[in-house]
């Protein structure tokens, strides 16, 4: 079966407009969607290429008026192309009128046992054209139930293919769901019912979240309030969706790498912080955790603790990481000189200079791309530091559980930063001020479903004063593994993602084995093979991104 030529198209010379303009280009995070989800694609940053060398399936990042009747003939020749958000260019070409649609709103996919998706960009189209077009989906207005703006999306019959015009500019939905709209300068605003005043005065991650407080969040059976969706993931995978529907709907394939190495469901992780830098709580932490099984990343912040401890945690398989300090109460500063000294520290106190990850105090955030610049600059490879700072806005605060790759704003080119950032739920669970056990097993659930990570953050001090937290942590643990979660640390998912994104697949054979041209060091990766339909064997495939796939270890994949 023929593999399906997957392309986005960057049209590089718009974006550098728009970056003259100070204009953001945010739809290159189609390009990092593409990459996560381990899907075979090549990239296109001129749309004169397409007219000698048309795609199967084309997404549209971002394209200007001159690209119009290239796209058009991509479908004439029988390709799909997918258009997101507003492009008036290509409305008037197809008979459509634009209309911005203000502020944000729900989406209903038509994905079975999906809830309707918060959107924070989207453009209408009203068709009047004789083109023959369907229609999918729709929009609600502010809330799932609010005004009806129209479908979801419009597909176009040209030539042997189409164009589907979503209404929801979905980069700029995800990017601001994961990273904000805007940087951090100003407190945001907190919770009616006063479960989350983050409006402290204290510059925070949470100061720019894109979740509404009524809307998004949930109550657990103690009547904990949480962000009950990972919106972002469920975007993400409502794109996958539809580009695998539309692929294997052609007679065409698409094999893909899977998330987890086979045998993997999805991931746990624990974080530590080490705040009062007690070395009794280290000592009973490190009991705990071996208690339990379990090997977490430890965020240590300066002084630390006796130099004595740090053996004793890497020879229990855990990993030790940065806790960076820029809250000033507690003696900290935000800036490139306070975050290279204080890494220094840590290098200097562990004996080591390999520091994988980082996660700063307190969640303290300012700006937008500063953090990861200086984790670039200085060799960290994974931030922690996205994350609830309150009792009130825990859970899926930012939309996602699934590591990613950053996207930096207009005045450096949106490029992305070479940091993997690790969101995380809850910290402390059971501890007074903050969320009871009841919200475990919904958080869990909630990453099962979409095959992230469930990132739980805990203070040794509070491990070592609190019956409560401990039984907390215990609980984490074995509600994790009733669910088949593999508990990692931050530097184990930070190695994986990196390795399995660079996998490269070259198709399938006659009998369906996937062809691999680089395997990364990656053997125990699971390569995803859509099965066609009719062909679906139940006991032999596994359901993804809404198709049957016939799962191949890596290391029985067909080198070319």
């Amino acid at each position: 079966m023929k593999m399906a030529d997957v392309a986005v198209l960057l049209d590089r010379e718009e974006a550098r407009r728009r970056w003259r303009w100070g204009e953001n280009a945010f739809g290159g995070e189609l390009l990092e969607i593409l990459s996560h989800g381990g899907i075979p694609h090549r990239r296109v940053f001129d749309p004169k290429e397409l007219a000698s060398r048309a795609p199967d399936v084309l997404l549209v990042a971002l394209a200007g008026k001159e690209a119009v009747p290239l796209l058009k003939g991509v479908a004439e020749r029988g390709g799909e192309v997918f258009i997101f958000g507003s492009y008036p260019e290509m409305a008037e070409a197809l008979g459509a009128a634009e209309k911005i649609l203000e502020g944000a709103g729900y989406a209903y996919t038509e994905v079975e046992n999906q809830p309707p998706l918060r959107f924070l960009r989207a453009c209408r189209w009203r068709v009047t054209s004789p083109t023959p077009f369907a229609t999918k989906g729709g929009l609600n207005e502010r809330t799932p139930d609010g005004p009806f703006y129209g479908p979801l999306y419009h597909r176009f019959e040209i030539g042997s293919g189409g164009i589907t015009h979503w209404a929801v500019d979905l980069s700029a939905t995800v990017v601001g769901l994961q990273q904000g709209t805007r940087p951090v300068e100003r407190d945001g605003f907190p919770a009616p019912d006063g479960t989350a005043g983050i409006d402290d005065g204290i510059l925070k991650a949470d100061d720019g979240f894109e979740m509404d407080w009524e809307v998004d969040r949930a109550r657990t059976e103690t009547g904990e309030r949480y962000f009950a969706h990972p919106y972002a993931d469920l975007w993400k995978e409502t794109l996958l969706r539809s580009l695998m529907k539309t692929v294997t709907a052609r007679g065409l394939t698409i094999p893909f790498v899977d998330y987890w190495p086979g045998g993997i469901s999805q991931v746990a992780m624990i974080s530590l912080d080490s705040d009062w830098n007690l070395d009794d709580s280290a000592e009973s932490t490190l009991r705990l955790l071996g208690e339990c099984d379990v090997a977490a990343t430890w965020c240590l912040m300066e002084p630390g603790y006796s130099s004595g401890i740090y053996p004793k945690v890497t020879a229990a398989g855990h990993e030790l990481a940065l806790h960076y300090n820029a809250y000033e109460p507690d003696g900290g500063a935000w800036g490139r000189e306070a975050f290279s000294r204080q890494l220094e520290w840590l290098r200097g106190a562990i004996g080591t200079e390999r520091v994988v990850s980082n996660k700063n105090h307190y969640t303290r955030y300012e700006g937008w791309g500063e953090l990861f610049r200086w984790c670039e600059e200085f060799g960290i490879r994974s931030d922690q530091t996205r994350g609830p700072s309150k009792k009130g806005n825990i859970g899926f605060l930012f939309g996602t559980c699934h590591p990613y790759f950053p996207i930096a704003r207009a005045e450096e080119e949106n490029r992305f930063y070479d940091v993997l950032e690790i969101s995380f739920l809850t910290q402390d669970i059971n501890l007074g001020r903050l969320a009871d056990e009841s919200v475990i097993v919904p958080f869990l659930e909630g990453v099962r479903r979409v095959r992230g990570v469930a990132h739980f953050l805990f203070h040794p001090i509070h491990l070592h004063r609190e019956e409560p937290v401990r039984r907390a942590l215990r609980r984490v643990v074995e509600e994790a593994r009733m669910r088949d979660f593999d508990f990692w640390t931050g530097e184990q998912i930070d190695d994986w993602e990196r390795r399995r994104r660079r996998i490269r697949l070259a198709g399938v054979d006659e009998e369906g084995r996937p062809l691999v041209s680089e395997t990364a060091g990656c053997e125990d990766a699971a390569i995803m093979v859509p099965v066609p339909r009719g062909t679906e064997e139940r006991g032999r495939t596994v359901l993804r991104h809404g198709v049957r796939c016939k799962a191949w270890s890596l290391s029985l994949a067909k080198r070319v």
